[in-house]
């Protein structure tokens, strides 16, 4: 097609905004969705301290929840070609609250952990992709044979701590009946906890139930042509730091006016088509 854009300056005065069309390579996102996510009853495993404190208590209240990791893997979808399936597993920090008696709580750490799939589309590509950084450790096998697979990216807010409860040992209600594998944890996550994790045993069990937000999608690498208008060049100077009177600093600084009288909604703030709200 000879009026194909192809990369180079722009001589014609139709496109006089953009300096030249340039080929970049970046990710492309093929597919992407959104869940909401309710985990009820998660199980925390906790440190023989915080089991301890637990065995004793009277009530437990979760405090916060924290996303730790999610681990993610691929693999083709049999007989639908370009769809793939990415397990996920979250890891959650847990930080409660724990009564024994009158006085003040006791705060303790745990471990929760939550599986899900989703299925995408990530199209197909059949060419083998390597480049030259460097990777500490030489060759994975499980790697080199999948580097014409898509990329999952995971996006996940905080989660939203919404509610705890203790169970007994032997209580016929709880519906966290298998343990979870200890090998089946990686290292670098109990390494975040202060002490090893508490993995069986007839203790009482903390559940719990938090709120999850979280984007899933699936990219490729690919070339694209864009235009372009200039290099970036950074316009704003660096401020170093200097012995002058820190007052004179102070003095330089805006009143935070929205610190002490909180914004409201803007009058241009409107709701959109999709994306803010579900369907």
């Amino acid at each position: 097609m000879h009026d194909k854009i192809v990369p180079g300056p722009f001589d014609t005065g139709e496109r006089h905004d953009f300096r030249e069309a340039v080929c970049i390579h970046t990710d492309k996102i093929y597919d992407q969705c959104r869940d909401k996510d309710c985990l009820t009853d998660l199980r925390v495993y906790l440190t023989p301290y915080g089991q301890e404190l637990v065995n004793k208590s009277i009530n437990v209240k979760i405090r916060k929840a924290e996303i730790i990791w999610v681990y993610s893997d691929i693999e083709a979808v049999p007989f639908n070609r370009g769809y793939y399936s990415v397990d996920l597993k979250y890891f959650f920090k847990i930080t409660l609250d724990v009564f024994t008696g009158v006085g003040k709580p006791c705060k303790v750490e745990g471990l929760a952990s939550f599986d899900k799939k989703v299925i995408l589309f990530g199209s197909e590509g059949n060419a083998k992709v390597f480049s030259s950084s460097y990777r500490s450790g030489g060759i994975d096998p499980q790697d080199w044979q999948k580097t014409n697979m898509p990329k999952a990216i995971i996006e996940v807010v905080e989660p939203i701590a919404l509610a705890s409860k203790v169970v007994e040992p032997g209580d016929k209600c709880c519906c966290c009946c298998e343990e979870t594998d200890l090998s089946a944890v990686p290292a670098d996550i109990c390494g975040i906890f202060e002490d090893s994790l508490v993995f069986g045993g007839d203790d009482k069990r903390v559940l719990v139930t938090i709120g999850v937000f979280s984007i899933v999608k699936l990219e490729r690498s690919v070339q694209l042509l864009i235009p372009s208008y200039d290099f970036c060049v950074p316009c704003k100077e660096c401020v170093t730091a200097t012995d002058e009177n820190p007052c004179d600093l102070f003095e330089r600084i805006e009143f935070p006016v929205d610190e002490f009288f909180p914004p409201a909604a803007f009058d241009g703030d409107t709701p959109s088509c999709g994306c803010g709200k579900d369907d």
